[in-house]
């Protein structure tokens, strides 16, 4: 080999050396470049109850005791939240909802008696609605005994009052059972007499306490005496006894403002105002816990069920976590359509 060639071939082995390294390395980037793209990790969904704990607000008076004791029962069943059970009063929990967000829930909130600061949190968007706490029902009204209904099927309205009575009655008033004298509802109560034309019908008897009340109507019925009476609902002694609610008519605002005077010139029927009482939740529950949201906006209980709790709760012994355990072991048929899975 002359010594031109040996130099010639040295030079191309070093153009090899010196190339390959850059080859190499573009073949590096284009396989990096043309290879597929890694999928991201899925996001994870969002807890079902959100990422606090679901404060719910106890009333102290006995059905938004038990409200709140039964949902707290079924939210951890059913969606494994840390359900609490917290001391509630109407102003200070609706207050605090609107300014914190807490608590969560108030399954119980009479809206209208505390407007000022319900209306304020509604507006600072903290607080709303859910669903009406009570189903299918005029919260105040007259009753009949079921006895008396079975008697008369064709009296199922307060103007079928004035047809009905002489008839129920031959001799002498039948006895109209009102609340007492210094309360709202027996001057509605004495002016409605009035606009049904009852005056010379039925004697009024206004009991000095809601303990009097209870004993004058339970006392009439136990006697199968013909008897008419107000109550509100939910109540226990609407359970306790088989009582019929007669249909009040529609509301007439005009009406129902003359009704509740002293000095009412012209009385005319109506019904009583609706007083509306939802399940307030915290506008965070509808944002971070939609799901909870949904079985709130579903929880309406059956007025007459919550009639048969409040009776259930003044058996001897009986206790609102009682009470409430019962109803979530033996009433899925009523509870299954908060959740979505109710008995048809």
């Amino acid at each position: 080999m002359t010594a031109r060639r040996a130099t010639a071939l040295m030079a191309c082995m070093l153009l090899a050396l010196m190339t390959s390294p850059a080859q190499a390395q573009l073949t590096v980037l284009d396989q990096a470049q043309d290879a597929p793209a890694v999928a991201a990790e899925p996001a994870a969904p969002p807890p079902p109850c959100g990422n606090q704990p679901i404060n719910i607000a106890r009333m102290s008076w006995p059905s938004a005791e038990l409200l709140a004791e039964i949902h707290a029962r079924i939210l951890r069943a059913e969606y494994g939240c840390d359900a609490r059970v917290i001391p509630g009063d109407l102003s200070a929990t609706g207050s605090s909802m609107g300014s914190t967000g807490q608590p969560a829930v108030a399954p119980e909130m009479w809206a209208t008696r505390i407007a000022e600061v319900w209306n304020a949190g509604v507006e600072a968007q903290q607080v709303r609605q859910a669903a009406p706490s009570f189903a299918d029902g005029q919260l105040e009204g007259w009753f009949i005994p079921g006895f008396v209904a079975e008697a008369r099927p064709e009296l199922t309205t307060a103007a079928g009052l004035a047809a009905a009575l002489p008839a129920i009655q031959p001799q002498g008033k039948v006895q109209f059972i009102s609340c007492p004298a210094d309360w709202a509802c027996s001057l509605i109560n004495r002016n409605l007499i009035r606009a049904h034309g009852l005056e010379e019908l039925v004697e009024i008897v206004e009991p000095a306490n809601r303990f009097e009340m209870d004993t004058l109507i339970a006392g009439a019925v136990s006697r199968k005496e013909p008897v008419l009476f107000y109550y509100w609902r939910p109540n226990a002694i609407l359970a306790q006894f088989d009582f019929r609610p007669l249909d009040m008519g529609a509301y007439d605002d005009e009406a129902a403002k003359c009704l509740a005077q002293l000095v009412c010139e012209a009385p005319r029927p109506s019904a009583f105002a609706s007083e509306p009482v939802v399940v307030a939740l915290s506008e965070w529950v509808f944002a971070e816990a939609p799901l909870i949201a949904s079985y709130f906006q579903r929880a309406s209980v059956p007025l007459a069920e919550m009639d048969r709790l409040l009776a259930q709760l003044n058996e001897p012994g009986a206790t609102v976590e009682g009470v409430a355990d019962r109803f979530v072991a033996e009433k899925r048929d009523v509870w299954g359509a908060w959740v979505g899975t109710g008995v048809p």
